[in-house]
């Protein structure tokens, strides 16, 4: 086993409970051994439907739910909006075979944080959970990583070609009528950095990618926070997808 596979969340003492969501049950067991052999994560239920997946979240309260798409009754991204209504604070990352836009996006305006595919090694997979579960973005595929650059990069053309023009509209865009009431204008790096910050860079990563220093991107980081009013850059990206940035 390697040390990936091996390894704990250093100090945490924590075991996270992890819900797997397939309808091949041979797929649900293959997950299962890899996670069950974690010290640090805990297997506490299975289901291979939509209305299970439903049940089986508002019973065992998972931190993580690895969530399939085709299912029976109805499917993972049905699925993973009615999770997120009654439990916001799961994270539901998306495991499938298709890597398409539809799926992407749908999963990210339902409330998932991340975006796997079931070809993906198991040092990966573990990596993967354990980012989700400090609140990391998870978008792992070249389709996912293309459509949030893109969609976040043309916020950045549009806002430094007219910001006076589009302020009332942009902060529409990105208002959330549950959190933000008057959602301000981002700047160019702003936006910058939150592009990277979908892509699930840390501070030092974002900095060293933008040539600028980790203190500046930290900055940028707590004002893009306190735009969205929300509490982590979890919430900050899923937001920014779901109200306007992804059309």
């Amino acid at each position: 086993m390697t040390d990936t596979m091996q390894h704990s969340e250093a100090g945490s003492g924590e075991i996270a409970k992890i819900l797997l969501v397939d309808d091949q049950p041979l797929v649900r067991q293959g997950m299962k051994y890899i996670i069950g052999a974690q010290p640090d994560l805990r297997v506490v239920g299975e289901a291979g439907s939509g209305p299970d997946a439903v049940a089986a979240a508002l019973k065992e309260q998972p931190q993580l739910i690895l969530m399939d798409v085709q299912m029976p009754e109805f499917n993972g991204i049905e699925a993973t909006r009615r999770i997120i209504e009654q439990l916001p604070d799961c994270k539901i990352v998306i495991l499938t075979t298709f890597d398409t836009e539809e799926y992407v996006l749908e999963g990210i305006r339902a409330g998932a944080i991340g975006y796997l595919l079931k070809d993906t090694e198991p040092e990966e997979l573990l990596a993967a959970i354990r980012g989700a579960l400090r609140g990391e973005v998870i978008f792992r595929t070249a389709l996912a990583a293309k459509l949030i650059g893109q969609a976040l990069q043309k916020q950045v053309a549009e806002s430094e070609s007219s910001v006076s023009i589009d302020e009332r509209n942009a902060s529409q865009r990105f208002a959330d009528s549950r959190s933000i009431e008057s959602a301000q204008l981002f700047t160019a790096r702003e936006l910058e950095v939150l592009q990277q910050m979908a892509y699930g860079l840390r501070n030092e990563e974002i900095a060293a990618k933008l040539f600028v220093g980790e203190s500046t991107v930290k900055t940028h980081v707590h004002r893009i926070l306190q735009k969205f009013d929300v509490q982590d850059r979890t919430q900050a990206v899923v937001y920014a997808i779901r109200n306007g940035i992804v059309e």
